[in-house]
């Protein structure tokens, strides 16, 4: 395996399961430093699973959609390893799919703290670390979903990201700062350890749920799902020197679908 990270310092969040814990797992086998932040402990499995390797990670469970959660990880990484060269934005993903007009004002608010805040919030609380540096990269996790039906509160979020990132770029690359996001199409993954919902799903809510899953294949030139490791692939590209000169742009690892 190449080291391209070799003592490199690099923060995953929602590294607990799925391409979060793909990402971490692969840029620990490259040489990285790992910090691993998750709100739930199951990242410490992730932890014993790099470190079984000779692997260098920490972890901090903490809660992402808060400020204060953003800024913890930061310190963690800052107070074990001293500096931090890139950081994945990967926390996110719809809780419901269902038409709009089914989703509660709190469902929406729910939907927009869950996949657009940790992402914001992470930013803001590195940034002033990298500028310090002059040296940086972050990659956001977005999705193909910008265009897409029965999740549009999770849409509109993924959408913000890619905004965010585009302005970011520009702002913070006088800096020495590369930031690009990955748009993820469908992802075979796993069944969740901890589900985004843990209310059994309806009749209703299933037709929905499929009717996504038909959408997403059907706009694919490929007609298929793809898998954590194409995603993860695309991630750690952005993450790396590889890509010293792509910054403010949103990639769609969609099989052909560009959201």
């Amino acid at each position: 395996m190449s080291k391209h990270f070799e003592n490199k310092v690099c923060i995953v969040t929602g590294a607990a399961q799925g391409i979060g814990r793909g990402v971490a797992l692969r840029l620990a086998s490259e040489g990285a430093k790992i910090v691993m932040a998750d709100f739930s402990p199951l990242v410490e499995e992730v932890l014993a699973e790099i470190t079984a390797n000779g692997g260098d990670a920490t972890t901090i469970q903490a809660d992402l959609e808060t400020y204060q959660g953003a800024q913890a990880a930061i310190d963690k990484a800052i107070a074990t390893y001293g500096r931090i060269d890139v950081l994945v934005n990967n926390v996110g993903g719809a809780i419901w799919m269902k038409p709009f007009t089914s989703f509660s004002e709190e469902d929406i608010q729910k939907e927009i703290s869950r996949s657009l805040f940790p992402t914001l919030w992470c930013c803001r609380a590195v940034l002033p670390i990298m500028v310090e540096q002059q040296s940086g990269t972050i990659v956001n996790v977005s999705s193909v979903a910008t265009r897409g039906i029965n999740r549009i509160p999770y849409s509109t979020a993924k959408g913000g990201v890619n905004a965010m990132t585009a302005s970011l770029a520009f702002e913070y690359a006088s800096d020495g700062i590369r930031i690009n996001a990955v748009a993820t199409g469908g992802t075979e993954a796993p069944p969740r350890k901890i589900p985004r919902n843990a209310k059994p799903l309806t009749d209703n809510e299933k037709v929905w749920m499929n009717a996504v899953v038909d959408q997403t294949i059907d706009r694919t030139f490929m007609k298929r799902y793809g898998t954590i490791d194409e995603q993860v692939n695309a991630i750690v590209f952005l993450a790396s020197e590889e890509s010293s000169y792509i910054t403010g742009s949103t990639i769609p690892v969609g099989g052909g679908d560009a959201g």
